[in-house]
Formats: structure tokens, C-alpha cells, sequence
């Protein structure tokens, strides 16, 4: 049997990007992590979805807009996570960078990671906090209702074979199963990223998977019938609301 890490107690937020196809980069357009989802600042969901995992400090990994977003996040958050912000400034670069801007902060912790724009239910998020993954590898969350995804052409395909990443990308064509954009960690997959980032210049999280794959420190976890939906455009936030109102 595989030697297991703890299950996570920190999480870690990435939201340092520009948000570009919800016009997050216009000038004094909202930054992407405060867009609001049916009202809610679609961070403020993120941070309540963590607390439901039961992560009790999460790392916010902040670049483009950084203050404004901690200084809303600071003026409307009123949970019981410590909050502790990490800082990108090469947030032009790929999202791996975002991860390794955390490393100081999760102190080799097991830590539950996802993104500033991604509405996630608690049915999914009780299923990744108690989950331990592999010693030095990670576990990535995973939709296998392939016939429920919003936008396939925008979703990072998946194979897995016996419970472990076979392949990832978004223009996979050989594929069984989505990412959901929540990962539990450990340092290892850090380590993937600053060994792609220290041969190539830039980092996707991707890259660290594959990276972990190679390795066979990658696996995957089932959500079953649990909702996700990231947000990345207006029509995956519409679809977003209704699916949170219950009219999809």
C-alpha cells in the first residue's frame, strides 16, 4: 500500500491573475476574485468553501490588483480561518508561479489548493478535506460526468488509469474524466514546480502534474454528483448562478 500524507489543514487560493474574459483587466472594472456570484464576492465562496473542508489558515495568493482585493477581502470576511497573504509579481507569467509564491507559508504542510474563481459546493469540498494524499505527490479532484461540463472546449481533460494520472490538458483528446481545479498537496508538487520553472522560465500547475505523473506521485479523487463550475467568462457565471439557484 501507498504511504499517505496527513490531510490538509491549510489552504492555499490562487488569485493573482488578470481575469481577462470577465474584463477584470479593464480599468476600474472589479478584479476577477470580487465578481460577485449571486451577490457574494466569488473569493469570499472560495475562503467559506475552505472553512467547510475544515483548512483553519489559507495562504491568498494575490498579484494583479493585489491591494484592493486584500482590502475587500479584509473589510468582508468574517470567518475563523487565519488569513495570510502571499505575493505573485510575475502574475503575467503561467499559474504555477502563484503556487510557489505560497511555498514559505505552508511550512511543508499537506495544503488544499484551488482557484479565486471557482464556485464549489460543500458536498465536494467535505470530500477533499479529509483526503490524504500520496507521500511527496498530490491527488487532484476529478469530474467523470463528462456529459455535465459547461464548457468542454475550456475544460483540462483528464486520463486516469487504477486511480492514477495517466495524462492532462486541454487539448487532450484521449480522456475520461475533467479537473476540477482543487488539488491536495504536498510539498512535492512544489518541488515539481520550481524544477520545471528552474529548466523552462515558467511554470503551469499543469506542468507540476505532469511532472507528479511521471512519477506516479499523482492521483485522482472522485466528487460523484458534487457542483463545480469555474468562472471564467459571463456565461460560465450565469451558468454558475443558476445552477446555484436550482433552475439548471
Amino acid at each position: 500500500m501507498d504511504e499517505r500524507a496527513p490531510a490538509p489543514t491549510t489552504g492555499v487560493i490562487l488569485a493573482a491573475g488578470f481575469g481577462s474574459r470577465l474584463g477584470g483587466d479593464k480599468e476600474n472594472a472589479l478584479p476577477k476574485p470580487l465578481i460577485p456570484v449571486l451577490g457574494k464576492p466569488v473569493i469570499l465562496r472560495t475562503l467559506a468553501s475552505l472553512e467547510v473542508a475544515g483548512c483553519r489558515k489559507t495562504v491568498i495568493v494575490l498579484g494583479f490588483q493585489a491591494e484592493r482585493i486584500r482590502a475587500a477581502i479584509e473589510d468582508a470576511y468574517e470567518g475563523s480561518m487565519e488569513i495570510v497573504y502571499a505575493l505573485n509579481d510575475r502574475y503575467d507569467l503561467a499559474n504555477g508561479l502563484s503556487a510557489l509564491a505560497a511555498k514559505p507559508y505552508v511550512n511543508g504542510e499537506t495544503f488544499l489548493l484551488t482557484m479565486a474563481d471557482h464556485v464549489l459546493d460543500d458536498a465536494l469540498m467535505k470530500t477533499a478535506g479529509p483526503h490524504s494524499p500520496p507521500e511527496n505527490g498530490a491527488t487532484l479532484l476529478v469530474d467523470y460526468n463528462i456529459g455535465g461540463i459547461f464548457d468542454m472546449d475550456d475544460a483540462t481533460k483528464v486520463r486516469e488509469e487504477d486511480g492514477r494520472i495517466m495524462a492532462i490538458g486541454k487539448n487532450l483528446n484521449d480522456f475520461n474524466c475533467i479537473d476540477t481545479g482543487v488539488f491536495v498537496c504536498t510539498g512535492g508538487l512544489l518541488e515539481a514546480l520550481s524544477e520545471v520553472f528552474e529548466a523552462k522560465g515558467d511554470v503551469s500547475l499543469s506542468d507540476g502534474v505532469q511532472a507528479l505523473t511521471r512519477s506516479g506521485k499523482m492521483t485522482v479523487l472522485d466528487i460523484g454528483d458534487s457542483f463545480w463550475q469555474d468562472v471564467d467568462t459571463p456565461d460560465m457565471l450565469r451558468h454558475a448562478e443558476q445552477r446555484l439557484k436550482g433552475e439548471a
